[in-house]
């Protein structure tokens, strides 16, 4: 859908050389000489760098419509990862690529994740854009060292290995076979989960 660049808004999301990206700043300038323009800062839906794009008045942009859809992980095969619709129950196949290392590492049976979609109205298909991993995600320790009591020392860490083989820094009292609390954004525990 065509729209004029003076209808723009904070977080419109439109195509522009066959990428996808979302306003999130703009401010209609109107200079004592020359043409009148749009002074903006879109964020690549791709990557998700910033950058600052000058348009001219009178510029008509492709609006784009992003949905953003709950599933759950099913399982992987070869390079592809299998997620399920939690509401109507379609699947949907998302390749090693698509989904990026950082986030593969966190993907475990039944984990909920959030698959955005682009919708370009033309033929109304919803295209993947980008799958987004909760914040917090709870992991069972694989292996650690035991510490001595005694030698705990408050803001002490050792090295821990989780489930997905990923190795993150924990306190002194965490064991092996215990579920911790991690932050996905920058792999740092959060707390200790009691078992039910």
């Amino acid at each position: 859908m065509l729209i004029n660049i003076s209808k723009i808004k904070k977080g419109l999301c439109f195509k522009m050389n066959n990428k996808y990206y979302k306003i999130i700043y703009f401010l209609h300038v109107k200079p004592g000489k020359g043409n009148a323009f749009v002074r903006t800062k879109i964020k690549n839906l791709h990557n998700g760098n910033i950058i600052k794009n000058n348009f001219s008045s009178g510029v008509k942009i492709n609006k784009i419509e992003i949905k953003s859809i709950n599933y759950i992980f099913l399982y992987k095969k070869n390079n592809n990862f299998f997620f399920i619709n939690k509401i109507n129950y379609n699947q949907i196949i998302l390749s090693k690529d698509f989904i990026g290392k950082k986030k593969i590492k966190f993907l475990k049976e039944n984990v909920n994740v959030i698959i955005n979609f682009i919708n370009e109205y033309k033929n109304n298909i919803n295209i993947p854009l980008s799958l987004k991993i909760n914040k917090y995600i709870y992991l069972k320790v694989k292996n650690t060292k035991n510490i001595i009591k005694g030698n705990t020392i408050n803001k002490i860490y050792k090295k821990s290995i989780l489930e997905n083989n990923i190795i993150i820094y924990t306190p002194l009292f965490i064991k092996k076979g215990d579920i911790i609390k991690i932050n996905t954004t920058n792999n740092k525990y959060i707390e200790r989960v009691k078992k039910k």
